[in-house]
């Protein structure tokens, strides 16, 4: 899959392949990480899978991907709901953050990430190729346990939960 590269303005820049996006200390790149909300305002989070390259078996948000050459991060979102949680929701942008981190000597994320928030209805079926595990949990809760025990953690997921109760 081509990634969307891009400046610290969004401007698209071109494309790489993910695997090359992820190399070293990465290029800048086009992403996005989701957020499901239920009636009770918690947060599903997922576990990530042990055949991740990058923070495998971290928890993280509802989901996260990047868009591929010729879609919008919505499109991409869309898509990437269905194929990791199997559900459809409708998502909204909340804002976009900045960020590099590298793991260990594997890679790194370098991405700008919009972050999108929604509440779902429905059954979960979990894609395991992708998602070892999920839960729901209050954000006092989250916030507590990141702070205390931030490995467990991929490093975007703190950075994305600041828009989730977000106005816009």
């Amino acid at each position: 899959m081509n990634l969307i590269l891009v400046d610290k303005k969004n401007r698209a820049r071109g494309f790489a392949s993910k695997e090359k996006c992820h190399q070293d200390s990465g290029l800048l790149h086009r992403a996005f990480t989701a957020f499901i909300i239920n009636n009770k305002k918690q947060i599903l989070i997922q576990k990530r899978s042990k055949y991740k390259k990058l923070w495998p078996l971290s928890w993280e948000a509802s989901f996260s991907s990047h868009p591929g050459k010729g879609e919008n991060n919505l499109q991409a979102v869309k898509k990437r709901i269905k194929y990791e949680l199997g559900l459809q929701c409708q998502l909204k942008k909340k804002g976009r953050f900045y960020y590099q981190v590298s793991y260990k000597n594997i890679g790194a994320e370098h991405e700008l990430c919009d972050v999108f928030v929604g509440a779902c209805e429905g059954k979960i079926k979990i894609n395991s190729k992708e998602v070892v595990a999920i839960k729901w949990v209050g954000a006092n809760e989250l916030k507590k346990d990141i702070a205390k025990n931030p490995k467990k953690y991929a490093p975007w997921l703190k950075p994305a939960l600041k828009y989730v109760w977000a106005k816009k």
